[in-house]
Formats: C-alpha cells, structure tokens, sequence
C-alpha cells in the first residue's frame, strides 16, 4: 500500500508551520519598514526568506528522490482526507469490444474496463469523528497511460451504456460512511497495440502541490494501478 502524501500529519504541520512562520517575518518586515525600524525590518525579512529556502530543499529533494510504484490488483492507495483516509483498489480489469447492447463503439480499438472500489477505512478516523459521519470524497484526476505515454481519459458516456447493461456504476464523489465501500466502473477507450497500461488516481494538480513529498509536486514520481 501507499499513502498520499506519506507521513500525512507531519508534512501537513510542516506545510502550515512554514506557512505561519512566512507570513509573520513578511508582517515584521512590513512593520519595520513601516516604522522605520530597520533591524526588526531586516530580522523579519530574514525569518521569512530562511524558512522559504529551508522548506524548498525539503520540498524538491523530497520530490527527487521519490520513485514511481505500480500496484498489484488488490493493492491500496491512501488519501488523507485530514481526519481519516480513504483507500482506492483496483478489482478487475476486463477487455471487451462492445458494452452490452449500447450505440457505444470504440474509436481507437477497444474497450478497458477497469473496476475501482473506493473504501473508507475505518481505522483511520478521529475520535473526535462520529461513526455515522459521512464523508464525500474529494475529486479525482483520473487517466490511464501506456509505455509509450499515450493518455486516456474515462468516456463520460460509459456510466449510462453500463447502466443500460445491467452493471451500474457509483460516482466516484460518493459519499460514504466509516466501514464502507462501493465500486465506480471506469471505461478507457485504448488502441489494440496499447502495452503496459497502467491506471493513475490522484489529487487535482493544485491540490497538495506544495506538500512535502506529495505525488502532486511537479518534480515528483507517481503511484499508479496496474491495468494488466
């Protein structure tokens, strides 16, 4: 399993103490200046371009040195969701030329239907959060890519061809309660010669961007499903 971002709580304090830290220096060297006091000007300034410098090493060394992990069917993947983490899966992953009877035809090959179960892990949440608390999932980039780079997205107009099938989907934006799970069917449209097909979820681009060590950096590797 695998955890976005990895040691959630203390690269999220880390992210808001710098946070603070700046944002004071910046309102000390503001009122020094303002004051014509140019020592407390100078500290402040000081105070807010150290902590600048020291988060950034943290933040692109640890984007650097981060790897790229492909799991296995079955494996997890964690979002903190700041009180609790959800876990996705990937469990099954089929081929097919067609979706039962529906005008839904492939363009570039065939079909990739990948089964995707979203479960909220109960052993993750607060005390402080109540059992029958639900919690609706943030949105999700979601994309599968081959070994040659290509990028496809999930058809939009797969959920009413499957629904029309006999095998409905749930949103992946779900609300869910503690203990539960439910599965979102994900259709990708990919050419017959595709090869090492592999399945990214992860958080919107600007979302945990500036975490430590969060798959969302620019610099730093992903976690992928495997599709094969």
């Amino acid at each position: 399993m695998v955890f976005v971002p990895p040691f959630a709580p203390f690269v999220t304090l880390a992210f808001l103490g710098a946070g603070f830290l700046i944002l004071a220096g910046t309102a000390t060297a503001l009122f020094g200046l303002l004051s014509n006091r140019r020592p407390l000007a100078l500290g402040g300034a000081a105070l807010a371009a150290a902590v600048v410098a020291a988060y950034g090493v943290l933040w692109a060394g640890a984007s650097v040195v981060s790897h790229e992990r492909v799991l296995a069917k079955g494996e997890r993947k964690y979002f903190c969701e700041i009180d609790c983490h959800l876990a996705y899966s990937v469990e099954r992953v089929e081929r097919s030329a067609s979706i039962g009877a529906s005008a839904l035809k492939p363009e570039r090959g065939g079909f990739v239907v990948v089964t995707l179960k979203t479960w909220f892990d109960p052993s993750t949440i607060s005390p402080r959060r109540p059992l029958d608390a639900t919690l609706t999932p943030n949105s999700r980039e979601i994309f599968a890519e081959d070994a040659s780079g290509g990028r496809y997205r999930p058809l939009a107009a797969a959920a009413a061809a499957l629904a029309q099938a006999g095998r409905p989907s749930t949103p992946i934006t779900e609300p869910l309660v503690p203990g539960q799970s439910y599965e979102t069917l994900l259709v990708f449209d990919v050419p017959a010669e595709a090869r090492g097909l592999k399945l990214y979820v992860g958080n919107l681009s600007s979302d945990g961007a500036f975490l430590i060590g969060h798959e969302a950096s620019p610099l730093a590797r992903k976690s992928w499903f495997a599709m094969e």
